[in-house]
């Protein structure tokens, strides 16, 4: 086993001398690292602010269908997202504790707009 670990030291501190192959297989491991594909890496960028619940606010129950505010900074810019229903559903699942299943409808999507005519937030009307 002390060779083993002796072989990982020098090869951590770099001590091998360049040519012999040990140093070639150094190289090789650390060039296969830089070409490794993306998607072998599932971290994510955060787009948008964090899903808050307080950015998330349900306005109305009747029965099966109940109405929601979502802050439109929640989202992700528009280019990011292949469609607004997609996006407001993954947030208003992330953010309800009774929603986070994931079994709901979107029904209706209404912007909410500033007196500059900037989105704020939307209204989103969902089925369970």
């Amino acid at each position: 086993m002390a060779g083993i670990g002796q072989a990982l030291n020098k090869m951590f501190f770099w001590s091998y001398e360049r040519g012999s192959w040990q140093y070639d297989v150094a190289v090789a491991l650390i060039v296969a690292f830089v070409f490794t594909p993306k998607s072998w890496f599932h971290d994510q960028p955060q787009v948008g602010l964090p899903v808050n619940p307080a950015l998330v606010e349900r306005i109305e129950k009747s029965g099966e269908t109940e109405i929601y505010k979502v802050d439109s900074r929640v989202l992700a810019p528009p280019e990011r997202t292949p469609s607004l229903q997609n996006a407001l559903h993954n947030v208003l699942q992330k953010a309800g504790p009774g929603l986070s299943d994931g079994r709901f409808a979107i029904g209706k999507i209404e912007a909410l707009r500033d007196e500059q005519g900037n989105v704020i937030a939307y209204q989103v009307e969902i089925k369970h």
